[in-house]
């Protein structure tokens, strides 16, 4: 087999492309790492690894990505004539209403639900448990869910899968609602995957007037920075995170 540098390069950003620049990343050490095994081995030129590029990263560089609000409603509004759409829009409302994370509604439980007070309760990263309100129409969702829709399956978590065998959804399949839901209402989203509700969940509620503090409460975010990428989706929001230059008067 022939080794081309310039092959080597043109595989990595193909296979970078579709993902982020964590992904990217991890893309790039594997096959260096893979390409170092077949130069020891002598199975390609020793050094090989050495054409393989880097990502680039800087922090807060990218701006986020989402959909505007219209998307937002065509992708939850496409499960009213869809077949499993009744367990489909609830989990469409707990992403786009409240920005949480694949992982946090395919591990929701029934004893996280405070219906008494309208509330749930998530365990996020670092195992933190935190307290969100739950609006008043993702939970109509979720019960109507439940009465009519949620197979006889006896787990604790919420949401399960349609057919069978059937089971709990995993994180991957909470993923494949929201492509899903992507596709049938003809939208091409610039995340493919459940991660584009969460930063559209944030720009709405900055884009509503929410403040970057709020908007960080609501997504659990431990890091005001984290938080504040979001607000160079307005320009107009940038004013609560701008410093000004030494020596030079604020805009």
């Amino acid at each position: 087999m022939l080794w081309v540098a310039e092959t080597l390069r043109a595989f990595v950003f193909n296979r970078a492309r579709p993902h982020g620049i964590h992904r990217a990343k991890s893309i790039v050490v594997a096959v260096r790492s893979f390409v170092r095994f077949l130069g020891v081995t002598g199975r390609c030129p020793p050094g090989m690894e050495h054409a393989i590029p880097g990502f680039a990263s800087w922090q807060l560089a990218s701006v986020p990505r989402f959909l505007v609000t219209e998307e937002i409603e065509r992708v939850i509004d496409s499960c009213n004539d869809y077949l499993f759409g009744i367990r489909d829009r609830p989990v469409l409302l707990l992403l786009a209403r409240l920005g949480l994370r694949a992982s946090e509604v395919a591990q929701l439980k029934f004893a996280d639900i405070n219906w008494r007070n309208g509330s749930i309760i998530l365990c996020g990263k670092a195992r933190r448990q935190e307290s969100l309100p739950l609006p008043q129409e993702v939970g109509d969702a979720i019960l109507l869910y439940l009465n009519q829709g949620r197979p006889s399956l006896r787990v604790p978590e919420v949401f399960t899968s349609v057919l069978a065998p059937l089971r709990t959804l995993s994180r991957a399949a909470v993923t494949h609602i929201v492509r899903s839901a992507l596709r049938r209402a003809g939208i091409k989203a610039p995340v493919n995957g459940a991660h584009v509700l969460r930063h559209s969940a944030a720009t709405a509620m900055l884009r509503q007037g929410a403040s970057l503090a709020g908007v960080g409460a609501v997504l659990r975010h431990r890091s005001p920075m984290t938080t504040a990428h979001y607000a160079k989706v307005d320009f107009g929001l940038l004013s609560e995170i701008a410093q000004p230059w030494p020596e030079v008067s604020s805009c």
